[in-house]
């Protein structure tokens, strides 16, 4: 497996930025914004991707990050944060901050496990900005569970 930069003018695998982020009209408007990385097997398939959008000039977020469901559980959601901080790093920043659902259980674990702090809560975001409501886990997803990392 190897990360690399979605390239100038390349389609960018919807079907996994869809996983993590249900809107393609949210999506869309935050593609443009950011560094779109891709996780490819040795065949040329893409098993995972990872969007970095500025926020500031001092910390960059985690807007989308997904692994292909056939791949999940091999720690490749790892090595893309990993990818994630080390660029964030080389770029200059300072923090990287990334939010989920109040129901994404395993991605708040992982998070955590990687070094991401808890560090607010955007009470019913979900509610606001989805127009059909989200259900992981057997929870409804309400709340932008936000963290961040100092570099």
């Amino acid at each position: 497996m190897y990360v690399r930069q979605l390239k100038e003018g390349e389609q960018p695998p919807w079907n996994l930025l869809l996983m993590a982020d249900p809107s393609r009209d949210l999506v869309s408007g935050y593609l443009d914004k950011g560094l779109c990385y891709v996780m490819e097997s040795e065949n040329g398939d893409t098993t995972g991707v990872i969007l970095l959008v500025p926020v500031s000039n001092h910390t960059i977020e985690i807007m989308n990050l997904a692994v292909d469901e056939s791949h999940q559980g091999r720690g490749l959601g790892t090595l893309l944060i990993e990818h994630a901080i080390q660029t964030a790093v080389e770029e200059g920043y300072k923090k990287v901050e990334i939010g989920t659902g109040n129901s994404s259980i395993n991605q708040l674990a992982l998070y955590q496990k990687v070094g991401f702090r808890i560090t607010g809560i955007d009470h019913d975001f979900f509610i606001r900005n989805y127009e059909e409501p989200i259900f992981e886990n057997g929870i409804q997803c309400r709340d932008m569970i936000r963290l961040s990392m100092p570099l």
